[in-house]
């Protein structure tokens, strides 16, 4: 994993927990049971070219198609 990636994925993971009043380890497992996680570590090259709202916003869209329910 490049030396980007992890301080990139941290800011996500702080910033969705933020947005849905979730702690960072909260919203780690919820990212991480809905796919969220592997779709932002797999499309990194995308994803981390846009605003962190955006990347958010994919993140919930990702994780909600695999069966997460926050909105």
């Amino acid at each position: 994993m490049g030396k980007y990636k992890i301080p990139f994925l941290t800011a996500c993971i702080q910033a969705f927990g933020q947005r849905f009043s979730m702690t960072r380890k909260a919203a780690f497992n919820y990212l991480h049971r809905y796919k969220g996680l592997a779709f932002l570590i797999e499309f990194y090259d995308v994803e981390h070219l846009q605003s962190i709202d955006e990347t958010i916003d994919d993140m919930l869209i990702i994780c909600q198609k695999n069966g997460g329910t926050l909105a």
